[in-house]
């Protein structure tokens, strides 16, 4: 049976998913398409940045936003200048941290549809005296629909079950930044694994029908893209 507790770091978890969804897809979609327009060192870079988080451990890239946005970093002390509240142990660092620690899951099946679709549709579009963004919002995006919502799954999945950068930037603190994760583990440390037996096998439960969707939305999976535009 769930509790007050449960239903609060649930509640949490669905809203930091929401924006996290949100805003990667606002912000990693324009840099995968920038990143599938060419091949530079500057794209390089970029596209290592945006990919860290796949293998920099979670505490590591959490314990550095932490340094960054704290009182003393950059960020913090910027924010501290104009009379803003720093954002760790805050909801909002929550969703800070989470959308970059979420960034690779949008950006690369993204780019990877973009460079699929090839050149041929923004030509065809040219064509027809389309401006740069309508053929992006009218031809590129409908094109690559699957891979907006395989994009948009894996954010939401991955803000819902993330632990360590929630840790280290947000802490532990009862509905505000206790979410699903922690409750786990504030139920374990506790030795009341009854009740991390069910907020888990909810997760696990979420994590298979995640995972499900995900190869149902697969771009690649039966050629979904359009083969007369890619070629």
């Amino acid at each position: 049976m769930l509790n007050q507790a449960d239903l609060s770091a649930i509640g949490l978890s669905l809203k930091l998913g929401a924006f996290t969804t949100f805003f990667t897809l606002l912000i990693g979609g324009p840099i995968a398409w920038w990143l599938s327009r060419g091949d530079s060192l500057i794209r390089r870079l970029v596209g290592s940045a945006v990919t860290m988080p796949l293998v920099l451990p979670p505490t590591v890239l959490g314990f550095y936003l932490l340094v960054f946005l704290g009182p003393l970093g950059p960020v913090g002390k910027a924010f501290k200048a104009i009379g803003l509240p720093t954002l760790p142990f805050t909801f909002s660092g929550l969703v800070c941290a989470s959308v970059i620690c979420s960034m690779p899951f949008v950006v690369q099946p993204l780019q990877n549809a973009f460079e699929a679709l090839g050149e041929r549709p923004l030509e065809a579009a040219a064509t027809l005296g389309a401006s740069a963004l309508d053929a992006f919002l009218t031809v590129i995006m409908p094109q690559a629909r699957p891979a907006f919502l395989t994009a948009a799954v894996m954010s939401f999945a991955h803000a819902i079950g993330e632990f360590g950068v929630v840790l280290m930037i947000g802490g532990n603190i009862p509905n505000v930044t206790r979410v699903l994760s922690m409750q786990i583990y504030v139920y374990v440390e506790n030795m009341e694994y009854g009740r991390a037996h069910v907020l888990a096998g909810g997760l696990m439960a979420f994590a298979i029908l995640t995972m499900m969707a995900i190869q149902l939305l697969n771009p690649g999976r039966k050629n979904k893209l359009k083969p007369g535009l890619v070629r």
